[in-house]
């Protein structure tokens, strides 16, 4: 009988598409982070960075700058 792995959680990755300028409001034009989401996002679990990346395509949603395939 095969022995089962535990399942791991991948690692969500970041967002960021390396064209990095802010807006008025300290969001990235690029990636939709803020500044500060931005900042901490090297430390935030898993959990975290999935709110984080609701809010990232809630905010290139109302951008109207969505890229469509």
């Amino acid at each position: 009988m095969k022995e089962k792995k535990p399942q791991t959680a991948e690692v969500v990755k970041s967002p960021c598409v390396h064209i990095c300028c802010l807006d008025e409001q300290d969001v990235c034009l690029g990636c939709y982070r803020t500044c500060d989401e931005i900042c901490k996002w090297g430390a935030m679990n898993n959990e975290e960075r999935k709110d984080v990346m609701k809010k990232v395509a809630e905010r290139e949603n109302s951008s109207g700058n969505m890229m469509k395939f």
